[in-house]
C-alpha cells in the first residue's frame, strides 16, 4: 500500500521536522508531571485533598490513554500534520482555561479537557516520524531523539514548574503551554511534511465507549480505593466492573470488521514485549515522583524550584541513555538492553526506598542517575521495536499504542503508588500516639492531606509540634518506602518477562518488506 504524502511549499527539512514533532511532544510530556512540585500549593489554594491531587495528576493522562487508539486511527486517514496542528490547538486553550480555575474539581475538568488536545497530539508525532524517516537505522536513531524528549519532558515538568512558581502564581504552570505551542503549529506548517493512509478504518465507536468505560473505572478504584477500604463492596464492584467491560472490549475488537485496536498484533512477541516495557517503564516513573517530590518539600523542606531541579538527575540520564539505547542495541539486541535497563530501573527504586529525612541529596541523585538511565536503555529501543513491528501505513495506529502504554502506565503509576502511599500513611498516622490528643477532626483532616497535616503542625505549640511532625515525618517516609519498593517490584517482574517475551531482532515477513520498500508519493 502507497502512502500518500503531501508537502508544504517549503522543503523542510527532515531535521527540522524532527525538531518540532520533539517540542510538540515534548511540552505534552511536560505537562503530565509539571504539576508535581505543585501540589502543596494546589492542596492549599484549593483546599484539595490527596485524592483530588491524584485526579488532578491522573485526569490529563487517563482522558489521553482513553483515547489515543481512535485517534491515531483518525489521523492515518485524515492527515497527520493538520491533526497535529489542531491538538496543539485544543492543547493551548484548555491550558489557558486551566490556569484560570478556582477550586479542585475545575481544575480537574479543565486538566480532562487538556488530555483531549494530548491524545490528539501524541500519535500523530510517531506516525509522522515512522514515515519521514523510512530507513530502519534513521528511524531508530530519529525515534531515540523522540523517546528522549518524551524521557526528558516528564522529568523536566517538576523543574520547570517549580521555577515558575517561584516567580508567578500556580497558573502560570499552564500558560507556558500556550506560547510553545503556537511555535509548534507554526513550525508544523512550515517544516512537516503530511501523511495519511486513506484505507484507514473508520472509528470504533463501541470499542472507544469500552475502553474509556473499562479504564475509567480502574483508575477510579484504584485511587478511590484506600478511602473506601480495599476489601470493600465497592472497591471490588468498582475492579470487577473493569474487568467485565476491558473483558467485553477485547472480545469486541476480536469480532468488529474495523477494531480500534487489532488485538492480532499482540501475538508479535516484539510489538507486546516493547509495549509491556513502555508501561512498566512509565507506571513506575510516573509513581516515583508523585511521591519524590513531596518528599523534597515536606521532608526536606525544599521550595518548588529547589525541588525540581533536584530531579534534573533523572532528567539529564534519561535523555543521554534513550540516545544511547538504540546504539547498543544494534550490537547486542532488543532483549539484553531493554530487560538490563528495567533492571536498573527496579535498583535505584529499591534504593530510593532507602531514603530518610537524614539521606544527603548526593546520595538520591545517585540514586536518580541509576533508574532515569535505565528507564532511558528500556523506552527508546522498546518503542522502536513497537513501531518497526508495523508497516508504514499502520504507522498511527502503532503510535497511538504505544503512547496508550506510555499513558495508562504514567496513570496507573499514580494510582497504584498514590493509593499505596495513601493507605500506609494514613494508617501509619492514624494510630500515632502523638495524634491522640488532637481532635478528631483534625487528625482526620491530617491522615487525608500531607499539606494539611503540615498547616496543622504550624498551629501547634512547639513541645507538641515537635512530636505531631515527628509522627507524620514518620508515616510519609513509610508511604514513600513501601510506594518505592511496590514500583521496584513491577520493574524487575516486567524485566523478566521482557527477557523470555522480546525477541532481540526484527523478523519482518516479505509482504512487509515489500511493503515498506515502496517508495511514497509527494507532491511539493
Amino acid at each position: 500500500m502507497s502512502i500518500d504524502v503531501r508537502r508544504t511549499a517549503f522543503p523542510g527539512h527532515p531535521i527540522a521536522a524532527l525538531a518540532v514533532i520533539c517540542l510538540s511532544v515534548f511540552v505534552i510530556s511536560v505537562d503530565a508531571t509539571i504539576v508535581n512540585v505543585a501540589l502543596p500549593t494546589l492542596s492549599r489554594d484549593l483546599n484539595a485533598d490527596t485524592a483530588q491531587l491524584q485526579w488532578i495528576v491522573d485526569a490529563y493522562t487517563l482522558v489521553m490513554a482513553g483515547l489515543l487508539l481512535s485517534v491515531g486511527s483518525l489521523s492515518d486517514r485524515y492527515g497527520r500534520r493538520g491533526w497535529l496542528s489542531g491538538g496543539l490547538a485544543v492543547f493551548a486553550v484548555t491550558s489557558a482555561v486551566a490556569a484560570q480555575a478556582h477550586s479542585a474539581e475545575s481544575l480537574i475538568a479543565a486538566r480532562a479537557a487538556m488530555g483531549v488536545g494530548a491524545a490528539v497530539i501524541f500519535p500523530t508525532t510517531l506516525g509522522l516520524i515512522t514515515n519521514i524517516f523510512t530507513d530502519a537505522a534513521t528511524r531508530a536513531k530519529a525515534i531515540g531523539v523522540w523517546a528522549a524528549m518524551v524521557g526528558v519532558g516528564v522529568a523536566a515538568g517538576p523543574i520547570t514548574g517549580g521555577w515558575l512558581l517561584e516567580h508567578f502564581a500556580w497558573g502560570s504552570i499552564f500558560l507556558v503551554n500556550v506560547p510553545v505551542a503556537a511555535t509548534a503549529i507554526v513550525g508544523g506548517v512550515l517544516c512537516v511534511p503530511t501523511s495519511r493512509d486513506p484505507a484507514a478504518p473508520k472509528v470504533d465507536i463501541p470499542g472507544l465507549l469500552l475502553s474509556c468505560t473499562g479504564v475509567t473505572a480502574l483508575i477510579y478504584t484504584v485511587i478511590e480505593a484506600p478511602n473506601w477500604g480495599w476489601g470493600s463492596a465497592r472497591a471490588v464492584a468498582g475492579f470487577g466492573i473493569a474487568v467485565v467491560v476491558l473483558g467485553a472490549f477485547a472480545l469486541w475488537e476480536r469480532r468488529s470488521s474495523h477494531p480500534m485496536l487489532d488485538v492480532s498484533v499482540f501475538a508479535n512477541r516484539r510489538f507486546s514485549g516493547g509495549s509491556l516495557a513502555v508501561t512498566a517503564g512509565f507506571l513506575t516513573l510516573f509513581g516515583f515522583i508523585f511521591v519524590i517530590t513531596q518528599y523534597f518539600q515536606f521532608i526536606k523542606g525544599y521550595s518548588a524550584f529547589e525541588a525540581g531541579v533536584r530531579l534534573l538527575p533523572v532528567a539529564v540520564s534519561i535523555a543521554v541513555a534513550s540516545v544511547l539505547g538504540p546504539r547498543i542495541v544494534e550490537r547486542v539486541g532488543s532483549t539484553a538492553v531493554v530487560a538490563a535497563g528495567l533492571t536498573l530501573f527496579a535498583a535505584g527504586l529499591a534504593w530510593a526506598s532507602t531514603a530518610d529525612a537524614a539521606t544527603p541529596y548526593l546520595q538520591i541523585a545517585e540514586q536518580m542517575v541509576l533508574l532515569g538511565g535505565g528507564l532511558g536503555l528500556t523506552t527508546a529501543p522498546a518503542t522502536e521495536a513497537i513501531m518497526g513491528s508495523l508497516s508504514a501505513s499502520k504507522a498511527g495506529i502503532g503510535s497511538a499504542v504505544n503512547d496508550t502504554t506510555r499513558e495508562l502506565g504514567g496513570t496507573l503509576g499514580v494510582a497504584i503508588v498514590g493509593s499505596v502511599f495513601a493507605s500506609v500513611y494514613s494508617g501509619r498516622l492514624g494510630a500515632a500516639a502523638a495524634l491522640t490528643t488532637l481532635p478528631a477532626d483534625v487528625r482526620s483532616t491530617m491522615t487525608s492531606s500531607m499539606a494539611a497535616a503540615y498547616r496543622v503542625i504550624g498551629q501547634l505549640p512547639a513541645a507538641q509540634a515537635a512530636s505531631v511532625r515527628g509522627a507524620v515525618d514518620h508515616a510519609f517516609l513509610g508511604g514513600l518506602q513501601i510506594g518505592s519498593l511496590v514500583c521496584a517490584a513491577i520493574a524487575l517482574a516486567a524485566a523478566v518477562v521482557v527477557a523470555v517475551v522480546l525477541p532481540a531482532r526484527a523478523h519482518r515477513s516479505a509482504s512487509e518488506i515489500t511493503e515498506q520498500a515502496q517508495p511514497e508519493s509527494v507532491t511539493t
